[in-house]
């Protein structure tokens, strides 16, 4: 098996160094403005009630147009529906700073919320299907290029809010959600511009790539069983996020340290990177469904080192960072699976539905956690991650096969098939 530098070196050649450049830059967005969103109209309203409210509206927004994104850029291609969407997207977030700013009616502000949710330009999720369709069947190359995305992902999840928080600090809040339409213009309309955009199952010649001759059917479902069980976990995974989330800023509160809450965020980031690194370098024998029951497994065991951290900060920061470990490899190797369980034409629609089911689930378990925070103590929020945690191992323990994900068709890289593009 090749070392995980010579695998990043791989991807690096497959892709294009500038491609991975934009994929970063024009993923960082989605992270910067919930929260950006939420500081900007707070602060001009006086109220985090109502900033809260603007910020649910993004988040709703983008777990129902992430799949219709996704659908659209498998039909019609990546390229065109990608600068559509920046250009919608980053005019969304200049209404929003706009209307913000000059006090309009909090309808006016919620409807661009969900406009800039709905108009996201899914750089994330169709980062991993090209990347998935470059790999070309080649199962060390895949696990590379996933791993390498799961890392800037993280680098993204955990970049993007200390951006907005840096320059709240230094100008206003304003100029987070700014850079943010900025990067939106520019980075995610040159990703979509790239060579590696895939054309779409409606491109010429694209249905006959995609199928090997065969027309693509309506019968092609998305809503297999075995997809249906990913974005279950996904959903589970989000849950742990939004109640760590809630349970991370309560805690560090109580032991009156509430401004640590943010590096710990950014440690957990850096270890979950690091454990999607380390992703790379398993073994072939070391099958997806393998990974993921093993991966529940640590999920679930540092999960409930949390319960113990009202200790103290150390504690805490000890418990986050193993839950990191078991971040990265857990999203790894789901969107990994994605590509066994879905039609190949499905294939951006399915990773962007893989996202919504996060987002969705993650506001759940942050509304849960807060109510719990609030209710019974700081710590409590851990005990819905533990819950989400150990329902995620029941479901994987009973449910991730390999005769369930079996590659389709046996087919070595099906998805992979999809759109060949020339180099």
């Amino acid at each position: 098996m090749v070392s995980v530098v010579g695998g990043f070196r791989a991807v690096a050649r497959v892709t294009g160094g500038r491609v991975l450049l934009w994929s970063l830059l024009g993923r960082l967005p989605n992270a910067m403005c919930p929260i950006g969103t939420l500081l900007l109209v707070t602060r001009n309203t006086d109220s985090v009630w109502l900033g809260s409210l603007v910020a649910g509206a993004l988040a709703v927004g983008q777990a129902v147009g992430g799949p219709l994104i996704g659908r659209l850029a498998d039909r019609r291609g990546q390229r065109t529906v990608g600068l559509v969407a920046a250009a919608v997207n980053a005019l969304a977030i200049l209404a929003l700073v706009g209307a913000s700013e000059r006090d309009l009616p909090l309808g006016r502000q919620i409807a661009a919320a969900a406009l800039i949710g709905l108009s996201v330009p899914l750089v994330g999720p169709l980062s991993r299907s090209r990347w998935v369709r470059l790999a070309r069947g080649d199962g060390e190359l895949t696990s590379s290029m996933l791993s390498l995305d799961g890392i800037v992902d993280e680098v993204s999840f955990t970049t993007g809010p200390a951006l907005v928080g840096v320059l709240a600090t230094l100008a206003s809040p304003a100029a987070g959600l700014l850079t943010a339409a900025a990067l939106v213009g520019v980075c995610a309309t040159l990703f979509a511009l790239h060579p590696t955009a895939a054309p779409g199952a409606g491109a010429p010649g694209a249905i006959a790539s995609a199928t090997g001759g065969r027309r693509i059917r309506s019968a092609d479902r998305l809503l297999t069983t075995p997809y249906v069980l990913l974005l279950a976990g996904m959903a589970l995974l989000g849950a742990c996020f939004g109640s760590v989330q809630v349970g991370v800023t309560a805690t560090t509160d109580a032991l009156g340290q509430p401004g640590a809450a943010g590096l710990l965020y950014g440690f957990m980031g850096f270890t979950s990177a690091f454990a999607g690194i380390a992703t790379a370098a398993l073994p072939a024998r070391w099958e997806l469904p393998l990974r993921l029951r093993v991966g529940t497994v640590l999920l679930f065991g540092t999960s409930v080192l949390l319960l113990f951290s009202g200790g103290g900060i150390g504690v805490l920061a000890t418990a986050i960072g193993c839950l990191g470990v078991a971040v990265a490899p857990q999203m790894i190797t789901m969107f990994g699976l994605v590509e066994r369980t879905v039609p190949p034409a499905r294939l951006g629609e399915a990773m962007a539905a893989l996202v919504s089911a996060i987002i969705l689930a993650q506001s759940a378990g942050t509304f849960l956690g807060g109510w719990s925070a609030d209710h019974f103590a700081p710590t409590a929020p851990f005990r819905i991650t533990v819950a989400a945690a150990a329902a995620a191992l029941l479901l994987a323990g009973c449910t991730a096969t390999d005769r369930r994900y079996r590659r389709r068709d046996g087919l070595r890289g099906g998805a992979v098939r999809v759109l060949a593009v020339d180099r």
